[in-house]
């Protein structure tokens, strides 16, 4: 089996526009040639996210709730409604090239991705028909949203390890009511890994299913390839 050399990074703490813009510029790259596969990590302060499907009619809480809590609300080009997004959360950005495997084995891939994951510490997520993401009982663990441009990818996914779960009751999360959010910490108590050792999983099951050979780079080496003229 070939590998293909994907660029890996993690970007630490990072406001949500601040890394929208950097994968922008990535894919830009990409689109012309200049950079291959790229994945990143990253930790968002408290975001909701309003994607392209979304309204501000599922953010549910005033605005001086929010500016009291110290939440932003961004408008985004991913795919999907309403999310939150903070700290504690694994955000996971694949830029990925999709014109072999098409969106929807990528998508189910991401979930496999994330179920490969929490399988490695004894818990059962599954798949619901019609709603994109990762499951454990009737609670969404790990939400995602991309959006594909000259079959390279934005955005990803977003597991909650040690996430507030009382911010997702700011919004109607993906616009879904009859069912709630959990996270790794509330599914595993005080066993709850760390933030590397989730990632290497994460890592891992997704150099698998998409045939990467993951290199990691700093970031601000990732930055600077960002933004270098051809």
């Amino acid at each position: 089996m070939s590998l293909t050399k994907a660029l890996v990074t993690d970007l630490g703490r990072m406001d949500y526009a601040d890394a929208h813009h950097l994968q922008l510029e990535l894919q830009e790259k990409q689109i012309r040639g200049e950079l291959g596969p790229v994945v990143l990590f990253v930790e968002h302060p408290p975001t909701i996210t309003v994607g392209r499907r979304g309204s501000r009619d599922d953010v549910v809480a005033p605005e001086v709730v929010l500016k009291a809590r110290g939440v932003t609300v961004a408008e985004t080009d991913r795919g999907g409604q309403v999310t939150y997004h903070g700290p504690g959360q694994i955000v996971c950005y694949p830029l990925l090239q999709l014109e072999k495997i098409g969106l929807h084995v990528y998508m189910r891939h991401l979930e496999d991705t994330v179920m490969g994951t929490l399988d490695h510490w004894g818990i059962k997520g599954y798949r619901v028909d019609g709603r994109t993401g990762v499951w454990v009982g009737k609670e969404k663990i790990c939400a995602m949203g991309v959006r594909v441009r000259r079959w390279w990818t934005l955005h990803g996914l977003a597991l909650n390890v040690t996430t507030d779960l009382n911010h997702f009751g700011l919004i109607i999360p993906c616009g879904i009511r009859d069912r709630g959010v959990c996270s790794m910490e509330k599914l595993l108590g005080k066993e709850v890994p760390g933030w590397e050792e989730v990632r290497a999983q994460l890592l891992t099951h997704l150099g698998r299913l998409f045939e990467l050979d993951p290199a990691w780079v700093e970031k601000e080496e990732l930055t600077r390839k960002a933004k270098a003229e051809a």
